[in-house]
């Protein structure tokens, strides 16, 4: 038999019964190589199987038995078939098996054989092996398949021990090389791993050196016999040197190892608390590559539903264990803490793996596995933060065991004392199933099963059993591993004798396309039979006699499709597995009839009328297979959205739909009755009646109190408008005494104001309304009064002015047009366009005070009764006389630069004024000296505002400066008061005069002469040279504060004679800069503070003195024959002063000395 599943590296087989949980997977791997796969060999009962062993000895197996071996490249070999027997290629559950059998007795039992492909062609790495059933040993080739460890399988635990498996190394080999015995080769490992392999080698057996007298060791003995699978069924049962690839030896070493790296790593952990940052990066980096360095877990228990797994800490690489062996000998370390990760994929070495245990140990045990199952594990370290790289898969195969609980049979068939039942096979969990047993209660219902059935069929007849009587049956499977739980029991019934004839069906309604029928069980049936009816139809005049249109359990049938108005026969038969009864008596029923279609083509008959009109319409096209019976009439006003009425119910075609709204859309349809039903409504109807005239309006009604010469009316809509909207209103009004009324208005609206009336007089009201048909009847009519008017306007009033300030307006009493005059209203105001009510009351004169004289007043008067108000009269203008000037009111003194003196004296009008300005302005343009200032000392200067002359031209101003006599000026104004007391205050006051009087005096304000300005101050040189001299003035500190209230003023005098000005500020002293030498400077100076400037100082001189010759070059020396020639350059005469050279030289080291007679 040849198996596709992957090997396993635990050594344990799948098992070639066992369904996979997931679809079949591709040809897998065997230590990694992809070529090699299990051939699983079947050996019958009977049957004899010969391999050859590593030893070269040869070993006969006995069937039944599977004997598992190793493919290199994956193909399934040729097989010797001895004469007799034959070939056959079967494949279950994705599992393929290569049967050699007898040919007479070859079954394959329900497995679906293949199509043999052709024998592949030799090959110099392929191996065969020699099936031997009751033969002498057959000569076989030198190469022969080598079986794999513990490959139980399907085989019973007493032929295991028959023969020795071959070890399996678990490193990878290459796909191109095959071992001429089926082992594979280690991989070529690098010069790192060679020397970490061979120091871990060096200190293991140190270490088993040391422990060697102890005695205990798990190393068995090469020679000692495998382990018996029968005493441990957890243990693998491939021998003891075996264990998923690694035997136990090396098991021990990997462990040992681990014990010895984790040491190592407790002391690295401990010495990195005082590294510094760089340290511990390199630190965590050789961690990280110590945690990638794991090798594969170990399986070391295998059971049917888990495993038991170990494995070692990570092993450094020999760098790391270098730098350890160096660093040993400085400080001790602690390892880092390593945790564990466990994770399982039950979908090939690539697929899916879930995580199945965390923790530090090194060992777990995974459950809840599913038997018979190709399970990788792998393993990934975790130190910290840091996750390794997960280990290879290793990859091992969970044990077999009994099957899975079966499902309850079924009942294929059954007569009055026999019952077939079938069932499925259920999950063999790798071990096929051999028998199945079946209980049953034999009829009682106590609950004690007995077994009835033990055989490896699927299906078993239970004969001799009673009619119409319950059965329970229960099913349990049964393979090499043990018995499976029983299934739920499940209860079953026989058969009774054929029924007797039931009654006929009876009707439980009838449709128009259906009929429901019912019917009873036959008399004397029992309860527990199984019967089943048939329900046969005939339709009359069909002439195919009863058709069958019904056929189950049920005691009524719906029999759908018939036609209407049709009588249809009916009759039942009863049958159950015994046989089926006669028929029933017939039955006859008749479906209804349908509904009638809608009536045809409704219509509007002749024109309509205002509030009538007459329908008529066609009878339905289809009346239903019966007669209409009546016509119904519903109608409805369209657009008004309600309800539809029923206006007329009969069997006539045509109908009058009166009582209905002039001008109105109304919409009407109709539907027919018959037997079978109401029809459907026919088409709508759309009928427009005709409007007429709306009827009359009520009255009109007076909005508010009337007026003396209008009065709003108002009105409403009238109630009926004909059936159209009312668009237009017609008023009309009856004079008194008037028999033909005026229309006074045309519109839409529902109000009017009527105008032109008379104040006081009765006039009558009357309305009308109109629509698209014309207008309606006149509303009876409403009798308004005016109220009484307005007064007339009043004569222009008279004025007369007793005064320039006073004024006396007088009036005539207007027509009072109805009402009484209660009072009049006079306006008054300069302006013609700002008067003001200045006069309410019954008189018809007034008096105004206060007037302004000379001055152009405006006014006009108006009269008010109950009505209202009149209108204004027309305006009057009048003008007051003249009088005295107005009193000043803005007086203003005059700045210190407005007060210069001039020959023309102060007493100056405006026109000299700015004649004086201008002539400023002029001087100011062609730089002559202004004139001369007045002292605020002893002058006061004034300025003012004309005021309102009241008619007559002012002549002159008098200025009143309390004590001192009042001074009398021209019509200026401005003037300057001289000659008065410097640091005093003055009360002053102005009155304007004119021909006819002297004016109000202005109000007093008071003004204040500033105190003398200071004196000059003596000016005196006290510092000078050739370009500068400084300066000194008066007693005080060098520095002065720009606070300080005296503060000097110095100027110096130009080439053109005029003076500038130096320095101005509160300091005593100044140096001047720039000078030139031996020159003479003119300086004056001036004192000045809040009182203004004081005079300048008489004129001071200072002049700057010579400045010393500029230093010469250095002088050139021309050698004679006798004496020197000693020339320099000469300096420039300095303004006539000669300037005279001394020439010195020195002698040796001795001090300069002046040359004699050498001053030039």
């Amino acid at each position: 038999m040849a198996d596709h599943t992957p090997p396993l590296e635990s050594g344990q087989l799948l098992s070639p019964d066992l369904p996979l949980l997931t679809s079949p997977p591709p040809p897998s791997l065997v230590n990694g190589d992809g070529a090699q796969q299990v051939i699983l060999v079947q050996v019958n009962p009977g049957e004899a199987f010969t391999i050859q062993r590593e030893d070269g000895q040869f070993q006969c197996i006995t069937g039944p038995a599977q004997v598992p071996m190793m493919s290199p490249n994956g193909s399934v070999p040729p097989i010797y078939v001895p004469p007799g027997y034959v070939q056959q290629i079967i494949e279950e559950n994705g599992v393929r098996r290569v049967l050699v059998l007898p040919q007479a007795e070859f079954h394959p039992g329900g497995h679906s054989p293949l199509h043999h492909p052709p024998p592949p062609p030799p090959h110099a790495h392929l191996q065969a092996f020699i099936p031997h059933p009751h033969h002498p040993i057959m000569p076989h080739p030198s190469h022969l398949y080598s079986g794999m460890a513990g490959g139980t399988g399907d085989m019973n635990p007493q032929y295991i021990s028959q023969y020795h498996p071959a070890h399996i190394y678990s490193e990878q080999v290459s796909t191109d090389t095959h071992p001429p015995h089926g082992r594979t080769p280690f991989v070529h490992r690098d010069e790192r791993a060679n020397k970490t392999y061979e120091r871990l080698q060096k200190k293991l057996k140190e270490r088993q050196g040391g422990q060697a007298g102890g005695g205990g060791g798990l190393v068995p003995s090469k020679d000692s016999p495998p382990l018996s699978p029968q005493k441990n069924r957890g243990t693998p049962p491939g021998g003891g040197d075996l264990q998923n690839g690694v035997g136990l030896k090396g098991v021990e070493e990997q462990s040992q190892a681990s014990a010895a790296v984790t040491s190592l790593g407790m002391e690295c952990q401990g010495r990195g608390r005082d590294m510094e940052p760089a340290e511990m990066n390199e630190k965590m980096q050789a961690i990280q590559e110590w945690i990638n360095n794991m090798s594969k877990p170990v399986v070391t228990d295998i059971q049917a539903r888990g495993a038991s797994l170990c494995w070692v800490a990570p092993v450094r690489t020999a760098v790391e264990e270098e730098q350890q062996q160096q660093e040993e000998g400085e400080e001790k370390s602690e390892d880092p803490c390593f945790s564990y990760e466990v994770s399982v994929s039950y979908s090939g070495k690539d697929g899916k793996y879930n995580t199945a245990y965390s923790g530090k140990e090194l060992s777990a045990t995974i459950d809840n596995l599913r038997p018979a199952t190709d399970y990788h594990v792998r393993l990934q370290a975790m130190c910290n933060c840091l996750h390794g790289t997960p280990s290879e898969p290793a990859s091992f195969t969970t044990l077999s065991c009994e099957p899975d609980t079966p499902s309850p049979p079924r009942k294929a068939s059954g007569t009055k004392s026999t019952l077939v039942l079938q069932w499925k096979a259920p999950c063999d969990n790798g071990s096929k199933i051999q028998n199945y047993i079946l209980h049953w209660d034999e009829g009682k219902g106590t609950g004690a099963f007995e077994q009835c059935y033990y055989g490896p069929q699927k299906q078993y007849r239970v004969t001799k059993l009673s009619p119409a009587s319950k059965y329970s049956f229960r099913l349990a499977a049964k393979n090499d591993m043990g018995i499976s739980e029983f299934s739920e029991p499940v209860d079953m019934m026989t058969s009774c004798s054929v029924p007797a004839p039931p009654l006929s069906p009876e009707l439980v309604q009838a449709g128009v396309t259906w009929i429901c029928l019912k019917w009873n069980r036959p008399v004397g049936s029992p309860k527990e039979d199984e019967i089943n009816y048939v329900l046969e139809m005939e339709e009359e005049g069909s002439g195919y006699g009863f058709q069958p249109s019904f056929d189950g359990d049920e005691l009524s049938c719906t029999v759908r499709n018939l036609h209407r108005s049709t009588k249809y026969k009916f009759r039942v038969a009863a049958y159950n597995a015994e046989g089926k009864s006669n028929p029933s008596p017939v039955s006859e029923f008749t479906t209804a009839p349908d509904r009638p279609s809608c009536p045809c083509r409704p219509s509007a008959k002749g024109k309509p009328h205002p509030t009538s009109f007459r329908m008529t319409w066609d009878p339905p096209k289809d009346n239903g297979g019966s007669d209409v019976s009546e016509y119904v009439v519903e109608m409805s006003e369209a657009g008004s959205g309600s309800s539809w009425e029923q206006v007329y119910r009969g069997s006539a075609m045509e109908c009058v739909c009166d009582g209905l709204k002039p001008g109105c859309s109304y919409q009407a349809k109709v539907y027919c009755l018959s037997v079978g039903g109401q029809s459907p409504m026919s088409e709508t109807l759309q009928v427009q009646l005709p409007a007429v005239p709306p009827g009359p309006c009520q009255p009109p009604r007076v909005v508010g109190k009337p007026k003396a010469r209008e009065v709003q009316l108002r009105w409403a809509s009238p109630q009926v408008d004909g059936g159209s909207a009312v668009c237009s209103y017609s008023v009309e009004v009856f004079a008194p005494q008037a028999e033909e009324g005026k229309e006074v208005y045309q519109g839409s609206d529902l109000d009017c104001t009527v105008c032109s009336l008379l104040p006081g007089r009765s006039y009558g009201f009357r309305l009308r309304a109109a629509n698209k048909a014309g207008y309606g009847p006149y509303s009876e009519r409403t009798e308004v009064t005016t109220g009484p008017g307005a007064p007339e306007p009043c004569r222009p009033p008279h004025v007369v002015c007793k005064s320039p300030s006073c004024a006396v307006v007088s009036w005539e009493a207007p027509p009072c047009n109805g009402a009484a005059v209660t009072e009049y209203r006079l306006e008054w105001g300069a302006a013609e366009g700002s008067m003001q009510v200045c006069f309410t009351g019954p008189g018809t004169s007034h008096e105004l005070k206060g007037l302004l004289p000379a001055t152009n007043y405006f006014c006009r008067v108006q009269a008010v009764n109950v009505a209202g108000v009149g209108p204004f009269s027309d305006v009057v203008l009048c003008q007051t006389p003249c009088s005295v000037p107005a009193a000043v009111s803005s007086v203003h003194a005059l700045r210190e630069s407005e007060m210069r003196m001039d020959d023309r004296g102060s007493d100056r009008g405006e026109e000299e004024e700015e004649e004086e300005e201008e002539d400023e302005e002029g001087e100011d343009e062609g730089d002559a000296p202004s004139p001369p200032l007045y002292s605020p000392s002893t002058c006061l200067g004034l300025r003012w505002e004309a005021p309102c002359d009241h008619g007559a031209e002012i002549t002159s101003y008098l200025i009143d400066i309390g004590e001192r006599q009042p001074i009398l000026t021209g019509p200026v104004t401005k003037y300057i008061i001289q000659n008065l007391q410097p640091d005093t205050s003055y009360r002053i006051r102005i009155q304007a005069l004119n021909s006819l009087g002297a004016g109000p005096f202005s109000h007093t304000f008071k003004l204040k002469t500033k105190p003398l300005p200071p004196l000059p101050p003596r000016l005196e040189c006290t510092a000078f040279s050739h370009q500068t001299l400084r300066l000194k003035w008066g007693e005080g500190p060098t520095k002065g504060t720009p606070t300080d209230s005296l503060q000097y003023h110095l100027q110096l005098e130009d080439k053109n004679g005029r003076f500038i000005s130096l320095y101005k500020g509160p300091c005593h002293t100044h140096k001047v800069q720039r000078l030139n030498e031996s020159t003479s400077y003119t300086f004056r100076i001036q004192a000045f503070n809040e009182a203004g400037e004081g005079p300048f100082s008489s004129v001071y001189t200072f002049t700057t003195p010579r400045s010393p010759p500029a230093p010469l070059k250095a002088p050139r020396v021309e050698r004679l024959e006798e004496s020197c020639e000693i020339s320099w350059e000469a300096l420039p005469p300095m303004k006539g002063d000669p300037v005279i050279y001394c020439l010195q030289c020195m002698q040796g080291n001795s001090e300069f000395k002046q040359v004699p007679d050498c001053l030039c």
